[in-house]
């Protein structure tokens, strides 16, 4: 789609040849130049009618002064390794978590906290943040975790929503480039699902760069939530893209879009079909329980084979063909259909997930009869999700459109039933690709807002020089009608987001002094017979030297303190305010060193003093009118 063709009324291309929705016919009209109509083929107005018509639902995304979001969005920050906390609908940007970069507001990255937590991976100072899911009991949202991967570095994290912080990593073995992501919902999140994307040589020792060989594979993740640890692993063939699970907690499916195991882009779409690869968990436990598994190379991780031997089915995966080199996969909040979205091919499949027992007990002679359905919907379906009222929300990359259809009409369809799924069409700008309505991903979708990333901005943002910011739009889907109300620019690809309620999200206001998160800097603390509340002092070892002190505003506890050239030196530093909002920094000059310390934190950071001379500290996050005369120095003496 052109600049002009995005910006040019409909009328207009009526009189001027083929155009867009000239070639897809009447059904492409889009809801965005619908005034009042409910079915498609209502009359034509101008988009100065539209945002007339638009109007009352702009003013629900108004959050005044005083007032409160009704919902939490969690943006994944994508090649910038974070997440981002939005509020929604006002799509106000509350907070950015660093996981994956170094952030030199926080210090994620830079303290000995967060290195300890990013362990080994410390030294990648990049991420591709893709997928943010939250928790789940029962179907619901828990608010205690969300969990992002690293496409990147193959990596998964935990984020606990009561500090905001990330608090576990893991670098999952044998893989390269975890992608999809999705949780266990039920009876809880006891598993996290990753998707590794690319095939690899096993062992992957440079001896081979065969991928036809039986021993290239790639994997299917699961990872222990709780203690972020991996449970286990399953052989596939193909690549994997997107996975999600269902509502019973037995089955989980994944879609694979490189069937050929080709190298190239023609190889990896000369297959008219591809699959969704649907994982029996039971199955899978039950096996490792018994010891019916093996493990590769150094890894301890149990690994069973998920691949078909001589044409026949492993026992603890099915394939299912689906329309070409699909994408997402999304179940429905009514837990009846995993959604696989073709990307090459103009339909989506709707897999019955109720026939997936028999599917197990091979009582089907073609496993496509898990078929409920599969809707034509325009060209480049990517990603569905769900408005808890028995419709769903296909995004068409290459048509820049939402598109609202229902499900239930579908499969009517599909039965050979004459009647019309496709319920409105609205254009987005431009080339969308996640979208995600208002808990979606639980029992409980309620069907008002939907969050629709768009790759591409153009036209609509004020230009900032060849790197243009992407678009996220926020749609209002609470009638009839799919209305655009807000257009908010975004950084370097954010990928994915997930929305809950604010009250499914228990912050706290202050840290627990006995918070895990700085439990070992606690420790080493003692061992140094310091009390961290009230102790401002310089510990001496040999070439190292730990310097604690306490912060409240507007002064260190700590003012001047002395090493020689070429210490290492460590900073501990205990934030004694019991004020929320009252967080102090710690910036050393010129050492690269930098962190956050709020109200009851401990926090601390090591550097090598490796320059003579004086060298100011100063507190980095405003605290008081003296906010500028809270600093200290550090002499370093010649060696």
């Amino acid at each position: 789609m052109t600049d002009t063709e995005s910006t040019k009324p409909v009328q207009e291309e009526e009189h001027t040849g083929l155009s867009r929705r000239g070639f897809l016919g009447s059904s492409a009209v889009t809801g965005a130049v619908l005034a009042g109509a409910t079915t498609l083929g209502g009359a034509v107005f101008s988009r100065e009618s539209w945002a007339a018509a638009v109007k009352d639902a702009q003013a629900k995304t108004h959050v005044g002064p005083g007032e409160l979001d009704e919902y939490y969005g969690f943006w994944s920050g994508g090649h910038q390794g974070e997440v981002r906390v939005l509020g929604v609908p006002s799509m106000r940007e509350l907070m950015r978590i660093p996981v994956f970069n170094v952030d030199s507001a926080t210090g994620w990255g830079l303290t000995n906290e967060s290195k300890r937590i990013m362990g080994d991976s410390a030294k990648f100072q990049n991420g591709d943040c893709h997928h943010p899911h939250i928790s789940m009991t029962d179907g619901k949202y828990d608010g205690k975790y969300l969990f992002i991967n690293d496409k990147a570095n193959s990596r998964i994290a935990r984020i606990r929503l009561d500090i905001m912080k990330c608090d576990k990593m893991l670098t999952v073995p044998n893989v390269q480039a975890i992608h999809g992501l999705r949780l266990q919902k039920v009876p809880y999140t006891k598993y996290v699902f990753a998707n590794a994307e690319f095939v690899i040589p096993h062992p992957n020792d440079g001896h081979t760069f065969d991928l036809q060989d039986k021993n290239s594979f790639t994997m299917f993740n699961a990872v222990d939530a709780e203690k972020m640890e991996m449970a286990f692993q399953v052989i596939v063939d193909g690549n994997l893209d997107n996975a999600d699970m269902d509502y019973t907690g037995k089955y989980a499916a994944s879609t694979c879009y490189n069937s050929e195991k080709a190298y190239d882009l023609g190889g990896m779409m000369r297959n008219e079909r591809d699959w969704v690869v649907v994982f029996n968990i039971p199955r899978i436990e039950a096996a490792i329980k018994a010891g019916k598994f093996i493990t590769l190379e150094n890894s301890k991780v149990p690994v069973v084979d998920g691949r078909k031997t001589d044409g026949k089915d492993s026992e603890f995966t099915r394939y299912i063909p689906v329309p070409k080199n699909p994408h997402g996969l999304n179940t429905s909040s009514d837990g009846k259909y995993f959604i696989a979205n073709g990307k090459l091919s103009p339909t989506v499949s709707m897999i019955a997930i109720d026939r997936l027992d028999d599917l197990f007990a091979d009582k089907f002679k073609d496993p496509r009869e898990v078929i409920a359905a599969e809707p034509e919907l325009g060209l480049g379906p990517l990603h569905t999700t769900f408005d808890g009222r028995g419709n769903a929300y296909t995004t068409l990359f290459i048509d820049s459109q939402v598109v609202k259809w229902n499900m239930a009409d579908a499969v009517r369809a599909y039965k050979g039933e004459k009647v019309n799924y496709i319920k409105q069409k609205l254009d987005v700008h431009y080339q969308p690709g996640h979208n995600h309505a208002s808990l979606t991903e639980t029992s409980e979708a309620d069907g008002k807002w939907l969050v629709v990333l768009c790759k591409f901005s153009k036209d609509r943002f004020l230009p900032t020089g060849p790197l243009h910011p992407e678009n996220d739009q926020l749609i209002d889907i609470s009638g009839e009608e799919m209305k655009l109300v807000h257009d908010g620019p975004a950084f370097a690809e954010p990928h994915d987001c997930i929305l809950a309620r604010r009250d499914q999200i228990k912050t706290q206001k202050i840290w627990n002094r006995n918070d895990p998160f700085f439990a070992a800097t606690v420790e080493l603390a003692k061992k140094d017979g310091i009390n961290l509340e009230t102790d401002n002092k310089v510990i001496r070892d040999g070439n190292h030297v730990r310097v604690y002190m306490t912060s409240m505003a507007p002064a260190y506890g700590l003012t001047e303190f002395t090493v020689k050239q070429g210490n290492e030196v460590t900073v501990t530093i205990t934030n004694i305010d019991q004020i929320e909002d009252v967080s102090h920094g710690f910036v050393m000059t010129n050492h690269g060193a930098s962190m956050e310390i709020s109200p009851q934190q401990t926090s601390s950071i090591t550097f090598t003093a490796d320059k003579a001379g004086l060298h100011w500290y100063y507190c980095s996050w405003f605290c008081h009118a003296l906010h500028m005369e809270m600093v200290g120095r550090m002499k370093v003496e010649r060696a």
